[in-house]
């Protein structure tokens, strides 16, 4: 910004000049404008130096705000979203209106709901001091996930709710949430059909919620974090994984891959953060899970587990949870480049490359873990060594922030992944109500094949613009098609967003336009 301040100056002083002549000074005052102008766009902001974080991180939350289920309240502002799954729950008598659609259907998956709003939640308590005028946005957001996973929790004694939408039925059809009308199925969990994996994780997510609502709002505050023990006391007690025994095939979109061990510690960590109880912390350091991990997801939890533990152990020294602080180091030389332990490939263009499917989840979840755990060791003056290669939070920073520019435009592409961020971003991505007619253009009700002929497979643009949803990304070439029927690279998803708020929070306190 100063660079551009003083260039613009010096175009000036050269117009005022009284030496230049008229034609050479109109020459020189299109080329300030021009300079000007192509400073605004943020695709070239990245290259000057760094994006508009603090726009980007409006959008990233006002996301969200799509992929509402339930009941729309008065200050909604994605005005092409309208009231949806009004009657969710009714088949098993209760009431699990609300929560989020993971992605671009209409079902509401518990697992990576749950670990959205922890992430969320995380997001607000690390960086909602760098959120300024979005934190309530942000809080908002969290609170529309974590109301839904109260009444999921709370509903009926000895169950928890993990799921509402027959997946297999809706992926059939292509219709806007508004006008669905695929079997709306209940799944749960329960003493006999045990899921420690989700339970852990809506634990986890309900005591994170709590920590962000700790001064915001006390009262509410304390009903989730008393939700939380008893959801983590279920979880221990009737042990299992939650797609080995929940039916209607919801396991085949959100298998528990990893097991349930990480989620036990995930949950026991947020719960011995939220309520200080050191019984929390003797069952975690008995839980016996030392996996080396060169990922972090809505399925695996291990690494966030070890870098939100290894706060307590930097910021407030406590030895005891050393074992885990130098785990979570182990994590970051497994994906830092130039580490000799490195097992994480990168694209030619310097994005993260995990996997095939949605890579930019695990591009994001990284990069916040990256961010946090930088944030302790500059608190706590921490260092350490991948092997040979010396490790400060400055080199984190570095990767989380090149990955953040690299979602934001600064690759190969010049494109944003970010929807509605940037002179260029995807105009087709794989969402349901995106990609039709809201209520209000279309009020006809729209059917199931219907949406596939007239809207899945149009080759235009799509007449909503998400705004702020993040898309799978590119492939391991830095290639991006920018096709709906690419769910790998074209389809936003809740997690992906979720743990982008906390980066853009972080890198917008950073460095302010």
């Amino acid at each position: 910004m100063m660079m551009m301040m003083v260039s613009c100056s010096r175009m000036m002083m050269m117009i005022m000049s009284p030496s230049s002549s008229p034609s050479s000074r109109a020459l020189v005052l299109v080329a300030a404008v021009l300079s000007v102008a192509s400073f605004s766009s943020h695709v070239v902001a990245a290259a000057a130096g760094h994006p508009d974080y603090a726009d980007a991180l409006a959008k990233s939350i006002l996301f969200f705000q799509g992929q509402r289920s339930g009941r729309l309240p008065p200050d909604q502002a994605v005005k092409w979203r309208s009231n949806s799954g009004l009657s969710d729950g009714s088949p098993a008598n209760v009431d699990l209106t609300g929560g989020y659609y993971d992605g671009g259907d209409n079902v509401k998956f518990g697992f990576p709901m749950a670990f959205t709003a922890t992430m969320l939640s995380w997001g607000v308590v690390e960086y909602g001091g760098r959120m300024q005028g979005r934190v309530h946005d942000a809080r908002a957001a969290v609170r529309w996930a974590a109301d839904y996973l109260l009444k999921a929790a709370t509903a009926t004694p000895g169950v928890l709710y993990v799921g509402v939408g027959d997946p297999d039925a809706d992926h059939r059809c292509w219709e806007r949430p508004e006008d669905m009308d695929t079997p709306r199925t209940v799944y749960s969990v329960s003493a006999s059909s045990p899921g420690s994996d989700v339970a852990a994780e809506t634990a986890a997510a309900l005591a994170a919620a709590s920590l962000a609502f700790k001064a915001a709002d006390p009262a509410y505050s304390r009903r989730l974090i008393a939700a939380a023990r008893d959801v983590m006391a279920f979880a221990v007690r009737h042990q299992g994984k939650y797609s080995d025994h929940v039916g209607g095939d919801v396991g085949a979109y959100y298998a528990s891959y990893s097991g349930y061990q990480d989620e036990l510690l995930w949950g026991s960590a947020w719960l011995l953060w939220a309520t200080r109880n050191t019984s929390y912390l003797d069952y975690l350091c008995s839980l016996g899970a030392n996996d080396g991990v060169d990922m972090f997801s809505w399925d695996n939890k291990l690494a966030g587990a070890r870098v939100l533990l290894s706060r307590r152990a930097l910021v407030n020294g406590d030895r005891r949870l050393d074992t885990f602080r130098r785990q979570a180091e182990d994590f970051i030389c497994r994906i830092l480049p130039g580490s000799p332990s490195s097992t994480t490939q990168y694209t030619p263009g310097g994005m993260m490359y995990k996997s095939g499917h949605a890579n930019l989840q695990y591009v994001t979840a990284a990069s916040f873990l990256l961010t946090t755990f930088a944030k302790y060791m500059a608190v706590s003056n921490h260092t350490f060594s991948c092997q040979s290669l010396p490790v400060t939070a400055k080199t984190l920073r570095a990767l989380a922030k090149k990955q953040v520019d690299y979602i934001l435009g600064a690759n190969p592409q010049g494109m944003s992944y970010m929807v509605g961020y940037g002179a260029r971003f995807p105009q087709r991505i794989h969402h349901r109500a995106a990609s039709m007619p809201s209520v209000a253009a279309h009020p006809a009700r729209i059917g199931c094949q219907e949406g596939f002929s007239g809207y899945f497979n149009a080759g235009g643009a799509n007449p909503n613009v998400h705004t702020g949803a993040v898309v799978g990304g590119p492939d391991q070439h830095d290639a991006f098609p920018d096709d709906r029927g690419d769910y790998d690279r074209s389809e936003p998803t809740t997690y992906t967003n979720a743990a982008l708020v906390g980066c853009l929070a972080y890198f917008a306190g950073s460095y302010k336009s």
